[in-house]
């Protein structure tokens, strides 16, 4: 175990183009796997890029999320909201994650199957009515998790204009990224949650949202607040996410059509291509998932002091070469993939078989229904988003 006196390096190394990662995390994860970071905000962090270290930062509970909160650590903009789920340590974590965890368990998730590919299938045909050329971000990429989340939530889907706009702001970096604009984002959406619960209250429903308010009066197992943020966090992320995930995703099979051609010829394929695209395709522009240390400790064969923050990304350690052969090519042959695309430990995403299910579906709905689906651009002249903490494609225009 060794300490530094290396130089901090500025962070982030350039801004994020496409779905490429910038090449110093390659040089990094061989010369420096645990390298000194400056952060455009909070200050100095260790960066750690490769996959056990990643995966030893998100499991190991000396590495506290919950240390984050109220305080100036290092991250890409400026911090927003109250505690909730994702910045919690056990025991409080563990008591939260209980309460939702039963709506997303993969048998659970299985059994609202046809109620999804009804959602695609409505979707897809009101592309096809449109008329060509369509775009499947603004037909299909949104709308299809928004519709989802809602359902299950029991969030009225007319109201997405709303709390679109808000979570959009929420993920804003750059100059539209002030601490300002991002609490009034916050703070919208915690007061439209409120809303729906006060509606809950007087009038429950078989949804999610009822559930999670009857845990809160008859039950006491969370606060009000918690009631809030929680329901924040499971709009928010149950369609920003997978919506830009299922934008990235056919941007890469289409851009490179010889995928696209492996899945029309050969439905099965389509899970492990999923899963390969989840690994493949970075969601995050960068390393913003900040870890404190509890105690001084050993991380990459780097000391770590008590109080240091450590971040990651974890599409750094799904590009590790050590542990996927050719880590820069899609290849929907590899059969061990033990990607962290979700996360690990006990953060791993909620909501990944749900977002598997959604993205499985529409992929593989579009590859039997639209076999011969193609840009109706050129590649180079798809726009991306750059603004925001998330990737995504601003549209995707295509033809069949």
């Amino acid at each position: 175990m060794k300490a530094t006196s290396r130089a901090p390096l500025p962070y982030p190394f350039g801004p994020a183009d496409k779905l490429d990662l910038h090449p110093r995390y390659a040089e990094l994860r061989e010369d420096q796997p645990m390298a000194r970071i400056t952060m455009p905000y909070g200050g100095e962090a260790w960066l750690a890029t490769r996959y056990e270290d990643i995966r030893k930062l998100l499991a190991d509970p000396r590495f506290s999320r919950a240390a984050t909160v109220g305080t100036d650590v290092p991250r890409l903009a400026p911090p927003f909201g109250d505690p909730n789920i994702l910045s919690m340590d056990p025991p409080e974590h563990t008591r939260l994650r209980t309460l939702v965890g039963k709506a997303f368990t993969p048998g659970r998730v299985d059994r609202l199957r046809p109620q999804v590919q009804a959602i695609v299938d409505d979707l897809i045909d009101a592309l096809i009515e449109a008329g060509q050329p369509g775009d499947l971000v603004d037909k299909l990429a949104w709308p299809l998790p928004i519709r989802v989340i809602c359902q299950l939530l029991g969030v009225p889907v007319e109201g997405q204009a709303r709390f679109r706009s808000w979570v959009d702001l929420m993920l804003a970096l750059g100059e539209e990224a002030t601490a300002e604009s991002i609490a009034a984002a916050v703070g919208n959406l915690q007061d439209y949650m409120s809303g729906l619960i006060s509606q809950r209250r007087s009038e429950p429903t078989d949804d999610l949202l009822s559930a999670l308010v009857a845990a809160r009066d008859d039950e006491d197992k969370l606060s009000e607040q918690e009631l809030v943020s929680l329901g924040v966090v499971l709009l928010a992320a149950g369609h920003e996410t997978t919506a830009n995930q299922f934008g990235c995703h056919m941007y890469l099979l289409l851009s490179q059509p010889e995928h696209w051609h492996q899945l029309v010829a050969d439905p099965e394929l389509v899970p492990r291509a999923v899963e390969e695209l989840l690994r493949y395709a970075p969601l995050a522009v960068a390393g913003d998932d900040a870890r404190i240390a509890t105690e001084d400790l050993e991380l990459g064969g780097q000391l770590v002091r008590a109080g240091e923050a450590v971040v990651m990304n974890p599409a750094l350690g799904n590009r590790d070469g050590s542990v996927f052969p050719n880590p820069d090519q899609l290849d929907f042959s590899r059969e061990v993939n033990p990607h962290i695309a979700f996360g690990y430990g006990i953060h791993h995403c909620l909501g990944a078989p749900l977002a598997r299910m959604e993205l499985r579906l529409a992929i593989g709905t579009l590859a039997r229904r639209l076999p011969e689906l193609r840009l109706a651009d050129p590649v180079d002249e798809v726009v991306w988003r750059t603004d925001r903490l998330v990737r995504g494609v601003r549209a995707l225009p295509v033809m069949w």
